[in-house]
């Protein structure tokens, strides 16, 4: 006869069918039915031993047991479906790109924080007067890739995991043969559906950086500190279900540096080369992305193609075109809020100026957001102020540090877009050490551009309706 029966909900999370423990006087009995391993029996005894209520704690430490190794095994064979993509972080369990040793929590912020600079240098070089043609423009885009999705290319398909990013044009993808490239590189070979490009081409003639030594079109470029040489091609690429036939890439020949992503990159700008303008007939040049937390082990961001599948109560808000960087997603960030408060930022910090390129843009591949120095300095001091007398430290390009337990006194945060508020939790904008003994405010100062970057997008589904020149974000969760 038992005095207790438990019926644990929490266990169907960690895919079990059914379980019931039942906790009698000196004989403590699990059960448990997976459908990973059909039937699986395990039973633990102990006679004499433990009182009812031991026996229970002895059942809710088990449990918790269980539910610490499932998080740390995370499922990495989920496919994509439809129009919908995994998106990995560059960093998790389930990425090939994440550290082969274990970074501490200050060297994985310090470098992600030399990522980051290297980008903004060459986003606010444009407002410093570097020309650029309007077509093909992400061919000179400093990378520092986060996220990444798998693409197929070719004819049968050949799998790659390529970075995501919403400020390139165009596709670069490693080829076999590639000197200074990574061992995963796409095989033109292989591919029935491929061909080259030749000088001729239209897609030839958008390019600046074309060359024709030869019949076949070539390009140079820079990609952060790495130089590239590569060959202007063709073939099928799908990243969802449906091909988009003929797709304009740059087939990489040799990479110089290390600033290249090891299996290539993926352009969703606005520009003519870019997947979302090669692929208009497919997905109507709209699509959606949410970005899961780097913490996660659970990795479940989502790349949305298409109209099919959008939420629908979404808030939107004006995508703005700078005719010097038409690829870029620009908004019209009009104030931003540090708790109930409207932060005074002067008009100049947060302007749009298509003459010289400043104002605010949506991107995938910056990790903290950077304001303008008036701006930032402004959200700074807000946020030190209501932060009460705790101690000011820093950390690498982060000012505003704590190293006392931080919790009620934190305010909130809102980015104040023409017709939509965008409020972040603390998890968007405060970056915590594994031990908890340091907090920070993870956002910094940028001399000319604001970038709102991919940790203040985590957990949000922020959707590009581009024939309509409208940006909606609504919060989910995705981690």
């Amino acid at each position: 006869m038992c005095d207790l029966v438990i019926t644990n909900e929490k266990l169907r999370t960690l895919n079990v069918n059914s379980s019931k423990i039942k906790v009698c006087k000196y004989n403590y009995t699990k059960y448990i039915n997976t459908p990973t391993n059909n039937i699986h029996h395990t039973k633990v005894s102990l006679r004499n031993q433990h009182t009812p209520m031991e026996a229970l704690h002895l059942t809710i430490l088990f449990l918790l047991s269980l539910t610490m190794v499932h998080s740390l095994s995370p499922n990495c064979d989920i496919t994509s479906y439809g129009s919908t993509l995994r998106v990995y972080h560059v960093s998790s369990p389930c990425s090939p790109f994440r550290p082969k040793t274990s970074l501490s929590w200050e060297e994985s912020v310090l470098q992600m924080q030399v990522d980051d600079k290297t980008r903004l240098a060459y986003l606010t070089s444009l407002v410093a007067g570097r020309s650029f043609v309007p077509i093909g423009s992400g061919r000179q885009i400093i990378q520092s890739p986060t996220y990444i999705v798998k693409a197929s290319i070719g004819t049968p398909a050949q799998s790659l995991l390529m970075a995501l990013d919403t400020s390139t044009d165009m596709a670069l993808i490693p080829c076999a043969g590639c000197v200074g490239c990574s061992s995963a590189t796409y095989d033109s070979t292989k591919s029935v559906s491929f061909s080259s490009l030749t000088c001729g081409a239209d897609q030839c003639k958008q390019v600046q950086s074309s060359i024709c030594p030869g019949t076949t079109c070539s390009l140079n470029m820079t990609y952060g500190s790495s130089t590239i040489a590569a060959n202007l091609a063709q073939d099928n690429l799908t990243l969802a279900t449906d091909p988009v036939i003929g797709y304009s890439f740059s087939c990489i020949q040799q990479v110089t540096g290390g600033s290249f992503p090891p299996q290539g990159v993926l352009g969703l700008g606005r520009g003519p080369l870019s997947f979302i303008s090669q692929s208009t007939s497919l997905y109507t040049s709209t699509f959606s992305y949410c970005l899961p937390s780097f913490k996660s082990f659970n990795f479940s961001g989502t790349l949305r193609l298409g109209l099919n599948g959008q939420p629908k109560n979404i808030i939107y808000t004006s995508l703005l075109v700078n005719p010097k960087r038409p690829s870029l997603y620009y908004v019209n960030l009009i104030g931003i809020k540090v708790g109930p408060a409207v932060v005074n930022i002067p008009p100049s910090a947060l302007a749009f100026n298509p003459n010289t390129g400043g104002g605010t843009i949506i991107d995938s591949g910056t990790v903290f957001t950077r304001l303008v120095d008036g701006a930032y300095t402004a959200v700074r001091d807000e946020f030190r102020r209501r932060m009460g007398t705790a101690v000011v430290s820093s950390l690498g390009g982060f000012d505003t540090c704590y190293t006392v337990p931080v919790g009620k006194q934190v305010p909130t945060i809102t980015f104040m877009f023409t017709g939509l508020n965008m409020s972040l939790s603390q998890d968007n904008f405060l970056i915590h050490s594994s031990s908890g003994s340091t907090t920070c405010l993870a956002m910094s100062a940028s001399p000319a551009l604001n970038v709102i970057a991919n940790m203040q997008q985590q957990n949000h589904r922020v959707l590009f309706d581009i024939p309509n020149s409208r940006l909606g974000i609504s919060r989910e969760i995705c981690s």
